[in-house]
């Protein structure tokens, strides 16, 4: 299906693009969640229309995410967890947990944006976690995870 997007998608494309994906990408993800508009003729006059507008808010989206992201960019959360006596956590601390942290010392972080790549933190410790603000945006923190006895 031929889309436009209405903002930048990692691994498909830029504003205003005109892409191909598969329809079920595009019905199910892109079109529902206003990052893009199919590509018919009204749509793509429509767009040319509206794009100084459209790369404005964008502009002005990235603009608040790096501010946001300077505030983040090296902050320390702490964690407290039932850990057993080895160090190892009973449950995990999942990128919710995180974010509820962050919520609590007045960031407004929602959970699908904290990365986790090495998955849920299950050891005591200080973790890196990633903080994808926007697709140009990620700032790491640092997790301390605190056993509880």
């Amino acid at each position: 299906m031929q889309i436009i997007l209405m903002e930048k998608v990692a691994n498909v494309g830029q504003l205003g693009d005109v892409v191909k994906v598969k329809n079920g990408y595009a019905r199910n993800f892109l079109i529902p969640q206003g990052k893009a508009k199919r590509a018919t003729a009204a749509n793509m006059a429509e767009f040319e229309v509206r794009r100084t507008e459209i790369e404005a808010i964008d502009k002005a989206k990235l603009a608040d995410a790096q501010a946001r992201g300077e505030k983040l960019a090296g902050l320390t959360v702490q964690i407290v967890q039932k850990a057993g006596v080895d160090g190892k956590l009973f449950g995990s601390v999942t990128n919710a947990d995180i974010a509820v942290a962050l919520a609590a010392q007045g960031f407004d972080v929602e959970k699908v944006q904290v990365r986790m790549p090495e998955g849920h933190l299950k050891q005591i410790g200080d973790h890196r976690v990633s903080i994808a603000l926007h697709t140009d945006v990620a700032v790491d923190i640092t997790v301390s995870v605190l056993g509880e006895q």
